[in-house]
């Protein structure tokens, strides 16, 4: 049987932090697992992981904490600010309980992964190993921003949850209740399609980290400074994340680095799941069996291995799982794969052009992909340093069918003007064209920054005329993609400022089109080429199956619509946004191209 009791510390400062204490049944002293979270402490991340009274029959002491201004804990709660020297405290506290043996591991994730990385950043004696999970390590570029688009979705979402739990706290139950409402259907409560500073926020939490998070939209030293730095640190940690989680880059970022820094092991685990839940179904996708949640018992053993010296075989292991999408299948490795793979062109990579004939808004057939077969250097007819490819060989039998294909090739021996490297005006056909209307954005669906997240037939979003669409023709041989996919391409907007979003998915043979990953990037009228690095992924794609590149000028709400005007986005209204035309060129003078990451061990 377990014991649960409530207990309660001081932190330095003197303010009053309460947690609810799991002791296992049975005699001797026990290892001790924390958990520190911001949502009130009852619920202790159970959306993901098992009860702490799990862990506790496992012979672990568990302790779930109410942070600073959270829950019954005193003080007031300012996001991720107090977590270091609360944190630090607590681990000593944590040490020294009844039954310890002074042996302290932590776990969690989002925010609860969070606290451990501020703790192990601090190196207290008595932690021993930390497993978290869906985490951001660069705050601005893994967590709030994404490609510099402001991630507006989840960060709107996420304050709103946490402005009513200040709400509750204080007893303001007419706050609490437009608050709560407001988390139901946030978009009806926007004054407009780009309200940046929602007025649900302004009246209700005029203190909520939104704002700041909102008026900081470059990588300054505000992001520096809240984000954790763990340089130095050498600690066990499993890293644990999700193809579909926001938050994917944080977790690959933290993992690299301790990879790279730490004598102490380093293991990595990566399911199909999103932010949460953790299960076999993710969007429209059932992934089976093997894809259900097995957190709980890897973390069981992990923690064994290093809080309770047993020799769990753990480490014999290879210390990467990664789940492939399609085969619905478990790779392992010993390092990171993507590293063999960054190089565009690589034996381990595979790139494609796009090719149009101008109506790839239109017809799904007018767009293409054309894999790029490269010739030996001596072969070559250009220098090899500017990368050209000398010719691209595409399956005769599928242009064949696509005859209206060939007027693609008219922008071929056009010259860019060598300021903007787009064509000068009036010497080119303007190759595809869509037109974002603010009035009517592309809507997000799926991926890791909808919501819901996770893999949908896309097939009738990618019929609106704002969408481009570049298909490649039914695979003669299977490919196994694993790592960050990435889009170069050529653009003019004709506003300041602009959006691109690039959805990569699968096209099945009943013309059903499914979410695999996806990328998003702000731009300004100058950048040429341009970068848009999609979010890493492990995917199987069979043969006969082929692969889709669609782009948009928005992914709304899951970042916020660009007004096109380049003004701050506190100073952004509704009634300023521009109607933006972006043009895409594509063709030999315009290299337009997506390179797939190929799994290393097919």
């Amino acid at each position: 049987m377990v014991l649960k009791e409530s207990a309660s510390m001081l932190s330095p400062d003197g303010i009053r932090l309460d947690a609810d204490v799991y002791y296992p049944d049975g005699p001797g002293e026990f290892p001790v697992l924390l958990m520190r979270q911001p949502y009130g402490r009852a619920i202790a991340s159970t959306v993901v992981y098992a009860h702490p009274s799990w862990y506790a029959a496992q012979g672990y002491i568990v302790v779930i904490q109410d942070v600073r201004g959270r829950g019954t804990s005193e003080g007031e709660f300012r996001l991720f600010q107090s977590e270091i020297t609360d944190g630090v405290e607590t681990v000593n506290w944590a040490a020294n309980l009844p039954r310890s043996n002074g042996q302290v591991g932590m776990y969690g994730f989002s925010y609860q992964g969070m606290t451990q990385l501020y703790v192990a950043s601090q190196k207290p004696h008595a932690l021993k190993t930390i497993c978290p999970a869906m985490v951001g390590y660069d705050l601005y570029a893994d967590w709030a921003y994404e490609g510099g688009a402001f991630c507006f979705q989840a960060n709107l979402g996420w304050a709103i949850q946490l402005a009513a739990e200040t709400a509750r706290r204080k007893g303001d139950e007419a706050a609490y209740q437009t608050l709560h409402q407001g988390a139901q259907m946030p978009l009806v409560l926007m004054n407009g399609s780009i309200p940046a500073v929602p007025e649900l926020l302004s009246s209700l939490a005029p203190d909520s980290f939104y704002h700041d998070w909102i008026t900081h939209p470059q990588p300054d030293e505000y992001w520096k400074s809240l984000s954790p730095n763990l340089s130095g640190v050498d600690l066990p940690m499993l890293h644990i994340g999700g193809w579909f989680d926001t938050y994917l880059r944080g977790t690959l970022n933290v993992y690299r680095q301790m990879a790279q820094q730490c004598p102490s092991p380093q293991h990595l685990i990566i399911g199909p799941w999103a932010h949460l839940p953790w299960g076999r179904k993710v969007g429209a996708v059932d992934y089976g069996l093997t894809a259900n949640n097995l957190v709980d018992d890897l973390q069981i053993r992990w923690f064994d291995q290093f809080l309770k010296g047993m020799n769990t075989g753990i480490l014999e292991e290879p210390a990467i799982a990664l789940f492939e999408m399609g085969s619905n299948q478990w790779q392992e490795f010993d390092t990171w794969p993507e590293a063999r793979s960054e190089h565009p062109h690589s034996s381990n990579s595979k790139s494609y052009l796009l090719f149009s004939n101008g109506l790839a808004n239109i017809r799904d057939d007018a767009g293409i992909l054309l894999e790029i077969i490269e010739e030996s250097g001596e072969e070559q007819n250009e220098s090899p340093d500017q990368g050209y490819l000398d010719r691209v060989y595409v399956d005769k039998a599928y242009t064949d069918k696509n005859l209206s294909i060939s007027t693609s090739l008219d922008l071929m021996g056009q010259t860019p003007d060598p300021q903007t490297n787009i064509p000068a005006e009036g010497r080119f056909e303007p190759g595809d064209i869509i037109v974002h209307d603010p009035w009517r954005p592309v809507p997000s669906l799926g991926g890791h920054a909808g919501f819901p997240p996770g893999s949908f037939d896309r097939s009738s979003l990618d019929c609106r005329s704002d969408i481009l669409t570049y298909t490649s023709a039914p695979l003669t041989t299977e490919l196994h993609l694993l790592g960050s996919p990435q889009v170069q391409l050529y653009c003019h907007a004709d506003t300041p400022s602009y959006d691109l979003c690039a959805v990569l998915s699968e096209v099945r043979p009943d013309g059903s089109v499914y979410h695999l990953t996806q990328g998003y990037q702000r731009l300004d009228q100058l950048q040429n080429p341009v970068q848009i690095l999609l979010q890493a992924t492990c995917v199987w794609i069979p043969r006969g199956h082929g692969i889709r590149l669609s782009i948009s000028g928005a992914c709304f709400p899951a970042y916020l619509v660009n007004s096109g005007t380049a003004q701050p986005l506190t100073h952004s209204r509704s009634i300023d946004a521009r109607v933006i035309t972006i043009s895409v060129y594509s063709g030999e003078q315009f290299p337009a191209q997506v390179t797939l990451p190929l799994s290393p061990i097919f």
